[in-house]
């Protein structure tokens, strides 16, 4: 049976909306600023910097960061190894040397 009390952390739609919309900015300001078309295109730079501000202004309106999930935290017991390069004390190394 699948456990209900799980929540995901895949966020809603209209979150991946906005980051997409901010994608597709950085993206189409980043080629133009390569000069894939012999030079630098600052229009198409201003129209990615636009697309990617629509995208923030989306994200403000949707509320993105309303999408994340807080877990508790995880608690990891830490293994003991014995390895060369351990970690060991100033003194204890002042000692072996």
């Amino acid at each position: 049976m699948a456990d209900t009390t799980h929540q995901s952390h895949a966020g809603s739609p209209t979150s991946w909306l906005a980051v997409s919309v901010i994608l597709i900015g950085f993206i189409v300001g980043g080629v133009a600023l390569t000069g894939l078309g012999g030079g630098v295109n600052w229009l198409m730079f201003w129209i990615g910097a636009g697309i990617s501000a629509v995208g923030g202004l989306l994200a403000l309106v949707f509320d993105i960061f309303s999408d994340v999930i807080v877990d508790a935290p995880r608690v990891l017991a830490a293994k003991e190894h014995h390895s060369p390069v351990e970690h060991k004390d100033v003194t204890q190394r002042a000692l072996e040397a």
